[in-house]
């Protein structure tokens, strides 16, 4: 990552990613986002289990769920501290602050892409999603 970003605008003391280093930090915390994933699924299973009525399930009770809940925020941290921005959770979108053609903006990955192939304007938005250009 490069130092802290002088540009006018939202992006202002975020140290900004290049198009190469933000697709190696995703692949590089990859792991991290597929453990995610599950461990929220299995969140979501408990947490229904353990509601009034709600379905039994093998991966336990109370304790199980306590245990999950950590590890999101253990994972959540470790995925934050990489300089993303993690927008969404379910599904996961993960920002890159960059800046493209002297445009701030936020390179995006949203769970199920298979690479960091799309950008957005820091201040239009996942609506301002647009392919990165070749």
């Amino acid at each position: 990552m490069l130092g802290p970003a002088s540009l006018g605008g939202t992006l202002v003391g975020m140290a900004l990613f290049t198009v190469p280093q933000a697709r190696a930090e995703l692949a590089r915390i990859r792991p991290a986002l597929d453990r995610l994933v599950a461990v929220r699924a299995d969140a979501a299973e408990l947490a229904a289990a353990l509601s009034p009525g709600g379905p039994p399930t093998a991966l336990g009770g109370m304790p199980e769920l306590k245990a999950a809940e950590a590890q999101l925020d253990e994972l959540i941290t470790a995925i934050r501290d990489t300089g993303a921005h993690l927008k969404g959770l379910a599904p996961l979108l993960l920002d890159f602050p960059a800046e493209l053609h002297g445009d701030e903006v936020l390179l995006c990955w949203l769970e199920g892409d298979d690479e960091l192939a799309w950008y957005h304007r820091a201040d239009l938005g996942f609506a301002g999603r647009r392919p990165l250009p070749s």
